[in-house]
């Protein structure tokens, strides 16, 4: 082996290996008194801290937040082909802080170096048809003071990345909303076995804040404005057009997608673990995002909540008592009993909804695995199709 793979090599370990420590593993199912699935848990300590009150400021907020210890950029699109097979795919971009961002004096100008690090990336791809689920990761390292670099992201215009795997703006205009029409470019493999995609999104709405005007609370004991939340946001209107390509061959796709935009310091409770998540498009032209974070402060008990979006993007938020998720079957996947099918009820908006993944493998064999995948939505009583989504879940 050459000086240069061995090199390639040992940064490939050593960023899994730290990427492990900080996030968690396969046995991330933490014991009463832990720090919650992945280390999503662990208390703030000096970073910045996710809290009511906390203005949302466009487009500053759709770069980075290096104070804040974790963010994502996180997209998910129902798509059909040519023929109207449907497909799925998701891509997600991870920051991770090594340690909060410090000040730098007024006169010292001096650039870190190329090993200098205060920030992990790790970005996901997923390409998913019938039975086929296909799924790639890419790890970068980066320092919070550089504006370029193997992966970052940056604000106006607008622009995520990991190697050449981006999320970027197609507007030319500085002065316009960069963030309106964006494209996805990622891919994976080569040959017979290249999967990816080239996708072009149109916003076809505007943004949505969740929770209280965009804080999110994520524990039971009400103490979400001194513990856990996030600061979250999202795109679901997005319109999409493009091309796919999976084992090999490349078909032309449209359908729409769903991007998150998600930071905080301590996303949980230090005794949940795991959440069943779900953004839906339905028929009538409504979303509905709605979570569900398993255990608590008493180790046992869940907590809910959700936003119904109109058709206009106007959001309604959704207490713990203004919904129910229900766990109606289960599939053995990767080994674990997964809930793939739900019953989820908004009675203020009569609501009753039977949500199934019609094909369960769509495990994600990633350094913190999770399940995610297409779900089809129907009325419980008359069984009529009322929309699409995706279904993510952690922590089994």
């Amino acid at each position: 082996m050459t000086l240069r793979l061995l090199t390639a090599a040992l940064m490939r370990l050593a960023l899994l290996l730290a990427t492990l420590l900080l996030a968690g593993c396969d046995e991330s199912r933490e014991a009463p008194g832990g720090t919650g699935f992945a280390g999503l848990g662990e208390a703030a300590g000096d970073f910045a801290r996710a809290h009511p009150g906390t203005p949302l400021r466009f487009p500053a907020d759709h770069g980075p937040h290096p104070d804040y210890r974790i963010e994502w950029w996180y997209l998910t699109a129902n798509l059909a082909n040519e023929a109207g097979k449907p497909l799925g795919v998701q891509w997600t971009l991870f920051r991770q802080a090594l340690s909060p961002p410090r000040e730098v004096p007024p006169n010292d100008r001096s650039i870190p170096g190329p090993w200098v690090a205060d920030q992990l990336w790790m970005a996901h791809l997923a390409v998913s048809q019938g039975e086929t689920h296909r799924v790639a990761e890419r790890f970068a390292r980066g320092h919070s003071s550089r504006e370029e670099g193997q992966a970052g992201a940056r604000a106006a215009p607008f622009r995520a990345w990991l190697d050449d795997w981006k999320l970027a703006s197609r507007v030319d205009d500085p002065d316009a909303d960069t963030f309106e029409r964006l494209t996805l470019t990622a891919f994976a493999g080569e040959g017979e076995a290249r999967f990816g995609y080239r996708l072009d999104l149109t916003a076809e709405g505007p943004l949505v804040r969740h929770g209280d005007d965009g804080f999110s609370q994520k524990a039971a004991d009400g103490q979400g404005s001194m513990s856990s939340g996030s600061m979250y946001y999202s795109q679901p209107f997005w319109r999409v057009d493009g091309e796919v390509t999976l084992d090999g061959e490349t078909r032309a796709v449209h359908g729409r997608a769903w991007l998150d935009r998600e930071w905080s310091s301590q996303l949980l409770d230090a005794r949940q673990q795991g959440w069943d998540w779900f953004s839906l498009h339905l028929a009538s032209g409504h979303k509905l995002m709605a979570f569900r974070l398993r255990g608590g402060d008493d180790g046992e008990s869940d907590y809910r909540a959700g936003t119904w979006i109109a058709p206009d993007g106007t959001p309604t938020p959704l207490a713990p008592d203004d919904l129910a998720l229900t766990a109606l079957a289960t599939a053995t996947v990767a080994g674990r009993e997964l809930p793939t099918r739900w019953r989820i009820e908004v009675p203020a908006h009569d609501l009753d909804l039977i949500v199934a993944a019609p094909h369960a493998e769509r495990w994600m064999p990633t350094s913190v695995p999770y399940w995610e995948g297409e779900v089809t939505v129907r009325d419980r009583d008359s069984g009529e199709a009322r929309g699409r989504g995706y279904l993510e879940m952690t922590g089994y």
